[in-house]
């Protein structure tokens, strides 16, 4: 049993820097190698004890919806057919009843405001969120790594990664009070600084737990940076409250809500799949050859 039952997944977003996938698919959706983003994330919290999905979603996500129906037509059929195989990769996308709901978000208007909407659902208890986009490659997953030393911590915590100073304008970053193992102590989060003032290298990705307490000072934020309820600003509200702790989680994380980020990841997994990794690996030395012999002559190929 975990501390923490409950997970919110915002998938309000329209996707708009894989259209023209996502003018009919949800980003959501778009298949890493063959199973779609939202099911990694929704594993990773399986794993980790969550016993309640909530998708805060929009107009257009029916793909979603039904990703996590009982198929009972396509069941009886590969029943039928003997395909045992088939029937057992279907079991990840089969939901208890009563353990998903979908809220829909009627505008967009920002991460805090995606949360907001589970306020009801959530009651009086800590709970997780997850960032579909964000998928966190590891022995263990984040979010149990999160919850076990959230049990000892308690408060707001958010998962960490150690990024190049450079790179801090890119992401939220934690001001560091001080460190203890994976854990960081914070005053606060900083959004996007510039690297020559950023408090710490320690960057922010998807994956909250919250205290209850947080709906309260969602609704008393006005809009943020872009105009929108930023779920940051929040946290930083509440610090005095509950306090705020960073968890640097062990793993490797890809951005699959970017182009690069998902090919990355594409690649990474494949690599490890014991049924593609060895004739993917000698396709791309296949590819990479040429590249390597045309480098030492000073040319270029495609991409140098």
């Amino acid at each position: 049993m975990t501390h923490i039952r409950k997970v919110v997944f915002p998938v309000a977003g329209m996707g708009t820097r894989f259209l023209p996938a996502t003018k009919s698919i949800p980003k959501e959706m778009l298949p890493l190698i063959d199973r779609p983003l939202i099911q990694y994330a929704v594993d990773e919290a399986r794993a980790a004890g969550i016993e309640e999905f909530i998708f805060v979603s929009a107009a257009g996500k029916g793909a979603l919806e039904d990703y996590f129906d009982t198929a009972a037509a396509l069941e009886m059929t590969l029943e039928a057919k003997g395909k045992t195989d088939a029937l057992r990769a279907l079991a990840p996308s089969r939901m208890p009843e009563g353990a998903l709901t979908i809220l829909r978000q009627g505008k967009a208007l920002g991460l805090g405001h995606a949360v907001r909407q589970a306020k009801h659902l959530i009651g009086n208890e800590a709970f997780a969120v997850m960032l579909p986009d964000d998928v966190i490659k590891g022995p263990e997953g984040a979010l149990a790594q999160m919850i076990q030393a959230h049990k000892k911590v308690g408060g707001h915590m958010v998962a960490t990664m150690d990024v190049p100073r450079k790179a801090t304008s890119s992401y939220g970053v934690l001001d560091v009070e001080r460190q203890d193992g994976r854990v960081f102590h914070a005053r606060g989060m900083v959004e996007k600084p510039r690297p020559d003032i950023a408090p710490s290298t320690q960057a922010v990705v998807g994956r909250y737990i919250l205290q209850p307490s947080i709906f309260a000072r969602l609704a008393d934020l006005g809009p943020g940076a872009g105009g929108e309820l930023q779920l940051t600003d929040a946290i930083n509200a509440d610090l005095q409250n509950v306090g705020v702790s960073g968890y640097q989680f062990a793993g490797e994380r890809f951005d699959c809500g970017s182009i690069q980020g998902f090919v990355q990841a594409t690649a990474a997994y494949a690599m490890d799949r014991a049924d593609l990794g060895h004739a993917f690996v000698k396709f791309l030395n296949t590819r990479l050859e040429p590249q390597k012999m045309l480098t030492k002559t000073g040319q270029t190929y495609p991409f140098g």
